[in-house]
């Protein structure tokens, strides 16, 4: 069991890379994305919050994200957890340790894919491209304007963590420009050390 962080911008690839390993390793995945969307479709007062935000492409508040955590952390994981868009920042990060100590659990690792944001452009515009040839919905955050405000929110806000986990000597930084199984490969054998 490991409980790992995946960072990176958006479109870097975590998503897909998260998915592998809850297929092949039995981890929960606590993609903040996946859960503030299911909360954007509820219909409540929050779930029009949550739109509101994920529309203009900004960042939703700190309790909303750690509230939605700390339900999972309850629900248990026997393979671990995988934390994709959480935490954001360096508050965030504080409040992540606290929810662990909380439940008795330990951060095994932080996992950088490394990106270039020309290239993240091209992917968004790709799986919009790739969702409207098989007659699926575009998310409204897979635009190039929507991109590049959720590209400037990362750098601001989540960029100063690599260096948080890089002091905490957790962080490893990997290519995430390189095939998915590459990325992959390099990702197990993070987890097998850990």
């Amino acid at each position: 069991m490991a409980n790992i962080i995946l960072l990176g911008p958006p479109a870097a690839g975590k998503g897909t890379q998260a998915q592998r390993l809850v297929d092949s390793r039995g981890m929960v995945q606590l993609s903040t994305g996946d859960m503030l969307r299911a909360a954007k479709t509820s219909g409540t007062e929050m779930g029009r919050q949550v739109a509101a935000v994920l529309e203009s492409g900004g960042l939703v508040t700190d309790e909303i994200v750690i509230g939605l955590i700390a339900e999972k952390l309850q629900q248990g994981a026997a393979g671990g957890f995988i934390f994709d868009g959480f935490p954001r920042t360096l508050r965030q990060a504080d409040a992540l340790a606290a929810l662990l100590a909380n439940h008795s659990l330990q951060l095994d690792a932080v996992i950088e894919l490394v990106v270039d944001d020309t290239a993240l452009v091209a992917r968004v515009a790709k799986r919009a491209a790739d969702a409207q040839a098989q007659g699926l919905p575009v998310r409204k955050d897979d635009t190039p304007e929507v991109l590049e405000v959720r590209l400037r929110e990362y750098y601001k806000n989540t960029a100063p963590l690599i260096g948080y986990y890089w002091a905490k000597q957790q962080l490893v930084q990997i290519d995430g420009m390189a095939e998915m199984d590459t990325v992959s490969a390099a990702i197990a054998k993070v987890l097998d050390k850990a």
